[in-house]
């Protein structure tokens, strides 16, 4: 009964049984799966799990020896603390931004630009640029209100404009350092980080050109309309996206709560790869201060709490008439981000539990002798590693670990970027309901269950396959060698 597959089989059976057939709220399916898994994991994994993680001896002994209360809400907490600000202020800055006109200006703007034919187009290739330097999830929650405003703009494909988000953000978030499970495999696998930049978004333009076609016939296959959320009433969308332009705020204003959090992102990103640990940036004591204020603000915290700060503002300009303030429309974008949050934190704890079970150390121990090419069986690791227990970042870093004696081989013959690629394209396949990402992409859209699972899951399988076709292709004709 301790085999972590066995776990890993009970675990899926009582989410998605809870979910799609019994229709127990996600919050409390994923709960009752993290409790039996927790009640099948014996103490003894629990504490190898730990000393494999780095833990020191009395560490992992403790975990061993805690409740499963405890270990569940240690787990629901920490996935709390990663997400829950962000959640909390991109659900208010995607309120204000709807209701202040902020993303009817941007998305009037876009279509003069790219015209309405090519405005998917337009998302793909925008999310998978803000990826780079973006957390994936922060990308999502600053795009989803463009693709409502959109979408009652043009009057369909609200899908296809989803799915465009979820492509571009996915990819770039696993392939393209300075994301951070490419910049972890880049140094396991001693991988130039310049080459794994270039790679990567070769390889990522072509998985998600093969995501857009998906996306294309998922949206005529399972036309999904816009619905009404408590943070967006349609009602209230399409009041704005009536206004005439004079009525809007400028384009400038409505882009801060969007590009200052991605400006401090990315500066901070870029000052974290340029410093050199224990030194100063520079000689000057005054350019130092300054960009140590631009690391403070680089905080991916503070800096979307600071994109809220400016969207509340924009708001504030265009109800400035208003009795109630601000209040009314903060409240409800607070009502929607707490159900978001707990039932991504409810993931959390879930997939925290199934890695507790030594699930990724198993299926490592079963893949190590598995004589295979290189590359697929990089693949291959990575998938199912992120399918057991839901992290994109586990799977790269079980698999990386895996292989990174195979990619310093001298005998290779292609160089062990493509390994370190078809890693990051593997960990991809298959986010289900383990998945804290798949759950803030679900409720963000307004999707089902049933639906996200038979177009985001698909979506992502389709383009990891074709990375790998793509990479193996690549270290056939250009092994860099």
């Amino acid at each position: 009964m301790s085999d972590p597959l066995l776990i890993l089989a009970v675990g899926v059976f009582i989410v998605v049984g809870g979910i799609i057939g019994l229709k127990l709220h996600p919050f409390l399916a994923l709960l009752l799966g993290a409790f039996i898994v927790a009640l099948m994991t014996p103490a003894a994994a629990i504490e190898q799990f730990a000393l494999a993680k780095g833990t020191a001896p009395a560490a992992a002994l403790a975990l061993s020896k805690k409740s499963i209360g405890e270990r569940i809400a240690t787990e629901f907490g920490a996935t709390c603390g990663k997400i829950g600000i962000l959640i909390a202020m991109a659900a208010i800055i995607g309120k204000c931004m709807l209701e202040s006109g902020a993303a009817e200006r941007i998305i009037r703007s876009m279509l003069r630009l790219t015209g309405i034919g090519k405005a998917p187009i337009a998302f793909l290739v925008s999310s998978f640029f803000l990826g780079i330097p973006v957390f994936f999830d922060t990308v999502i929650f600053l795009m989803m209100p463009l693709a409502k405003a959109m979408t009652l703009r043009i009057g369909k494909n609200y899908l296809l404009l989803v799915l465009c988000i979820m492509a571009g953000a996915a990819m770039a978030n696993s392939l393209v350092p300075p994301a951070p499970g490419p910049l972890f495999l880049v140094g396991e696998m001693h991988i130039p980080i310049g080459l794994m930049m270039i790679a990567g978004t070769i390889v990522g333009l072509f998985t998600i050109t093969s995501g857009y076609f998906f996306a294309l016939w998922a949206n005529r296959k399972w036309p999904i309309p816009l619905r009404d959320s408590l943070d967006a009433k349609l009602e209230d969308i399409k009041l704005i996206a009536a206004k005439e332009d004079s009525h809007l705020p400028g384009l400038g204003i409505s882009l801060l709560p969007v590009l200052i959090p991605l400006v401090f992102i990315c500066a901070d990103t870029a000052l974290t790869a340029m410093a050199t640990p224990g030194q100063p940036f520079t000689q000057s004591a005054s350019l130092n201060s300054f960009l140590s204020l631009v690391k403070f603000f680089g905080d991916k915290n503070i800096a979307i709490v600071t994109g809220g700060v400016a969207a509340l503002l924009v708001l504030a300009s265009q109800k400035k008439d208003r009795k109630e303030g601000l209040t009314p429309f903060v409240q409800a974008a607070l009502m929607s981000g707490g159900g978001i949050i707990l039932i991504t934190a409810a993931g959390g704890a879930f997939g925290g539990m199934l890695q507790q079970t030594g699930i990724s150390t198993r299926i490592a121990d079963m893949t190590k002798e598995y004589q295979m090419a290189l590359i697929p069986l990089a693949f291959l690791i990575a998938a199912v590693v992120r399918t057991a227990q839901g992290s994109a970042t586990v799977a790269l870093i079980t698999a990386s670990g895996i292989l990174s004696g195979m990619a310093t081989n001298a005998n290779l013959e292609f160089h062990p970027v493509y390994l370190g690629l078809a890693i990051g394209c593997g960990s991809k396949l298959v986010p289900w309901m383990n998945d804290a990402g798949f759950w803030i992409i679900c409720k963000l859209s307004n999707l089902t269950e049933q639906e996200a699972l038979k177009t985001i899951s698909p979506l992502l399988v389709v383009m990891g396959l074709t990375g790998l076709v793509i990479i193996m292709i690549g270290a056939q004709l250009f092994p860099l060698i």
